[in-house]
């Protein structure tokens, strides 16, 4: 199964571990899945880190590093996956997570998330 981490399941994975269930961690550990991170993600991270949002308080460099290193890959953006936040149904202002999630329908992915306002369009949108 391709999985595809929001901005702040990627920053608990390799910063916060703690605060991922052990079903998403093994979920994410699982060798026959293939966890993904967003170009997205790291853009979402670089612009919140800057502001000073002290939850998102992690360098950017060294969590696409340490993410590339552990086997995820990186998923770009394509032009086709941002037309497809048109698709989606405006339940969500955060155009982060709505191109992210866009990204995951366009590719077949889950999209793991705490966010209860992504967790509202349903799949392919996963608590963790």
């Amino acid at each position: 199964m391709k999985l595809l981490l929001d901005t702040h399941v990627l920053v608990w994975a390799f910063v916060q571990p703690h605060r991922l269930s052990p079903a998403t961690r093994n979920l994410i550990d699982d060798p026959l899945n293939e966890p993904a991170f967003s170009a997205v993600a790291i853009w979402e991270l670089t612009i919140k880190r800057t502001l000073g949002r002290p939850d998102f308080n992690v360098d950017p460099h060294v969590l696409h590093r340490e993410a590339l290193d552990s086997g995820y890959q990186e998923l770009a953006v394509t032009s086709a996956q941002a037309m497809g936040v048109q698709l989606l149904p405006y339940l969500h202002r955060d155009p982060f997570d709505r191109l992210m999630l866009a990204q995951a329908v366009a590719e077949g992915m889950i999209f793991l998330t705490a966010d209860h306002l992504i967790l509202q369009y349903g799949q392919p949108s996963r608590a963790v």
